[in-house]
């Protein structure tokens, strides 16, 4: 297993490179669900953790209010891979304000206006809201160990960090 301080920062330099990834959810019937979002990553030497913005009475809210985990998955041309499990939860208050500052001020290119979105007006509007991501799991595989044999896998989950 890799340290999470190694595979953290590789984690989300290639999130935000590749930008858009799959996101899973599961149905209340234990169907899966996917789409394409476009989440924004930071790493504190500590934690990583994910947001996404996002509509709050979508299909996928009604998914992680069953069963609130994600799997996100990046993948370019190249065959470059990065995938995070997460455990998710719905910013509230002054969390939210926070979330759209994140995004409006966010590196490009994963940084973007979120008035972009018609129905986003500010922060404050109903059908605008702020998922935030913690990992349990990563995974960073770049393209060229499929395609070459060169490079490293490197994988990450809490239950490898915890003492047995």
């Amino acid at each position: 297993m890799t340290e999470l301080d190694t595979i953290a920062p590789a984690f989300r330099d290639m999130a935000h490179r590749i930008v858009w990834c799959t996101v899973a959810t599961v149905d209340e019937t234990g169907l899966p669900r996917t789409r394409v979002l476009h989440p924004i990553w930071e790493w504190n030497d500590e934690h990583l953790t994910g947001w996404i913005a996002t509509f709050p009475n979508s299909p996928k809210a009604t998914d992680l209010a069953h069963r609130p985990d994600v799997s996100l998955t990046y993948w370019d041309a190249t065959h470059d891979t990065c995938t995070a499990d997460c455990s998710v939860i719905w910013e509230e208050g002054d969390a939210v304000q926070a979330g759209w500052d994140r995004f409006a001020g966010g590196p490009e290119p994963v940084g973007y206006d979120p008035r972009l979105i018609p129905q986003w007006t500010s922060a404050d509007a109903p059908e605008f809201g702020v998922l935030r991501l913690t990992p349990h799991r990563l995974r960073v595989m770049p393209g060229s160990l499929m395609t070459a044999g060169e490079g490293e896998l490197m994988q990450w989950s809490v239950r490898s960090t915890r003492s047995e």
